[in-house]
């Protein structure tokens, strides 16, 4: 039987390409409760897997718009959840400027308002813009991936306090828990000191899905160890084959299987009848481009000033630097293989915020995708439409029904939770605890 893929969309409810917004009849707000709705419905139409919502904790006004006006995620997800029901709600939470325990309870909450869908993305905070609003320093790569490790270590632990059966709410008896059930972690680390438990119990997932979307070594290491989903930045197939290879082959050592983890690049498909009909909507999206704001956003996420360099002549040799280092090697690597100018490399970044733009029909997106699917260069794709609602339900209508008739995607919802329509395994059950939570 085909292997059926996997679809994420990425949710920026003022499109994913910056200059989206501007698309005739588009939307143009990431704070409208009901815009959100109508795009998450849109995508439980098309049967999406999840809804991903990305996240940061600092507010740049020049680069994508999106990013500095917005709703706060979890809130939204939970309003959201409350207006769908099968389609999976993923979002951002910071390993560097949260804790543990908040965000084991938030992720919990939210799994069980929506009945077993919800996904937490692991993220280490790459910029440093977010530390003068928490008061700190921003740690370096390696420390903040230290703490990342052992964070969602802390997080798992608190998730699985509460074993099955523990709440008993036994009227006869005026029995409500079976503290036998419900136990402290007790965690005392590098970084965290927690008691625990929760204060909420056992959720409908188990635990919620775990995201990841780190490409360095030690981003692989967390992914391998911890993650149900990676996300990855890529343009290339041969390069997604090698980086599906490794993170896949990372999995034995702490005793997973490849079927364990689900890898989905980033893609924003422009969809058309034809193929000239798709390249004049990716033009017409990429006219609305200021130089300015697409080399600023290119700055910021390479993490360096490139804004004195001349726009049409090569990009320039750029410095390792301590911020999202696997977005950085995937599109430095491809400015190299393909010898682009810094204007092509910007308009890129500018079209997807740096994934990859597939332009097509739907049988031809049909064909690329099943091909990287087949040749183990993915499991699914987080879809990043560049403007809502238009381009997300060209695909819906486009490449979902020409994916359902060749029997490479669902037809209807698996399962009641978002780890059952993955084909995840259901998540390790607790061990007995070993005293109660009194």
């Amino acid at each position: 039987m085909a292997k059926h893929i996997h679809f994420g969309l990425f949710l920026l409810g003022s499109g994913c390409h910056m200059a989206g917004w501007r698309m005739p009849g588009s939307l143009d707000s990431f704070e409208t409760i009901e815009d959100l709705l109508a795009i998450s419905r849109e995508a439980e139409r098309g049967l999406f897997d999840m809804i991903f919502v990305g996240d940061g904790l600092g507010a740049n006004l020049k680069g994508h718009p999106g990013f500095a006006s917005r709703l706060e995620p979890i809130t939204m997800l939970s309003a959201i959840a409350m207006a769908t029901r099968h389609i999976g709600l993923g979002a951002t939470a910071s390993t560097t400027y949260e804790e543990p325990w908040s965000v084991a309870r938030v992720f919990s909450s939210l799994d069980h308002i929506s009945k077993g869908r919800a996904a937490w993305n692991v993220v280490t905070s790459s910029g440093d813009g977010a530390a003068a609003n928490f008061g700190r320093e921003h740690p370096d790569h390696a420390r903040r991936y230290e703490r990342s490790m052992e964070f969602v270590e802390v997080v798992k632990k608190l998730w699985d306090a509460w074993q099955d059966g523990a709440l008993v709410k036994d009227k006869d008896s005026g029995v409500y828990f079976d503290e036998t059930k419900v136990a402290p972690i007790d965690h005392k680390g590098t970084f965290f000191n927690v008691k625990g438990p929760l204060n909420i119990s056992r959720t409908p997932q188990g635990r919620p899905i775990v995201l990841q979307a780190g490409g360095s070594e030690a981003g692989q290491e967390l992914a391998a160890q911890h993650a149900d989903v990676v996300f990855t930045v890529t343009h290339d197939i041969e390069d997604a084959r090698a980086f599906y290879k490794s993170l896949k082959s990372r999995l034995p050592k702490y005793g997973r299987r490849p079927e364990d983890l689900i890898i989905m690049p980033g893609m924003m498909p422009i969809v058309g009848a034809t193929m000239p009909e798709a390249l004049d909507k990716l033009a017409e999206v990429q006219s609305f481009i200021a130089d300015e704001g697409a080399i600023d956003m290119l700055s910021m996420r390479l993490g360096i000033d490139l804004s004195g360099h001349d726009l049409d002549g090569p990009v320039p040799d750029v410095p390792s630097t301590d911020g999202s280092r696997g977005f950085a090697q995937a599109i430095l690597s491809k400015a190299k293989k393909d010898n682009l100018s810094l204007r092509d490399l910007f308009n890129l970044v500018a079209a997807a915020r740096g994934h990859w733009v597939l332009p097509g029909t739907p049988e031809s997106i049909a064909d690329t995708l099943t091909e990287w699917v087949d040749t183990e260069a993915a499991d699914g794709f987080i879809v990043n439409p560049s403007h809502f609602m238009g381009a997300l339900t060209d695909f819906v209508d486009g490449v979902v029904p020409e994916l359902q008739g060749r029997g490479r995607f669902r037809t209807a919802y698996e399962g009641t939770t978002l780890r059952e329509n993955l084909g995840l395994p259901e998540a390790p059950p607790p061990q007995a605890a070993k005293g109660s939570a009194a």
